[in-house]
């Protein structure tokens, strides 16, 4: 099958999905907190987008029609395999930069406390926060996406912020009860 009729009528789709590849990236990541499932699940979105990017009318409405995409595709895993993966048995690796050690290994925490935290939520308050949050899409695009409701949107971002900062509130004071006690020597 070439694929050279798929994007004679734009060629610019072929390099607008290249670009959004990071991005979808990103929003399965945040779903899944699973590297080798996120590139999965976005090279299944860019497939199927390759495969019927005819279907797409309007090249404006490209990253949502994608983000759709991914959409059904993180549904199709979580139907096909349930339960979900322990986010505790996922490590993180960070890429090395020039900060301090402290630097970075506080930021390490941070992240794997705010993901932790981000594994607890519903799916659906989780799916909603990725999308208006991390890939700062608006509350209508959300709703196209994830084919809800508008108010429904909303109330699970609000709901699903509301749950988050409870949850990080909790996990710091834990972290302050853990720590070392100090004394003062004279």
């Amino acid at each position: 099958m070439s694929l050279f009729p798929l994007f004679s009528r734009s060629a610019g789709i072929a390099k607008c999905l290249g670009d959004s590849r990071a991005g979808l990236f990103r929003l399965a990541f945040m779903w899944c907190h699973d590297r080798a499932l996120a590139d999965d699940l976005t090279q299944e979105a860019l497939t199927k987008a390759l495969l019927h990017a005819d279907g797409l009318r309007d090249t404006a409405k490209l990253r949502p029609w994608l983000f759709g995409i991914l959409v059904n595709c993180w549904r199709d895993h979580l139907r096909a395999r349930r339960p979900t993966e322990d986010i505790d048995t996922i490590e993180e690796h960070w890429l090395a930069t020039e900060e301090s050690c402290e630097h970075s290994a506080s930021r390490s925490q941070l992240a794997g406390r705010v993901q932790a935290a981000i594994a607890q939520l519903p799916v659906g308050q989780r799916e909603v926060l990725a999308l208006v949050d991390l890939e700062e899409c608006s509350y209508a695009e959300a709703a196209q996406i994830l084919a809800i409701p508008i108010g429904t949107v909303m109330s699970r971002l609000c709901r699903g912020r509301a749950t988050l900062r409870g949850l990080l509130a909790d996990a710091q004071t834990g972290m302050q009860a853990q720590g070392p006690a100090l004394r003062s020597v004279k």
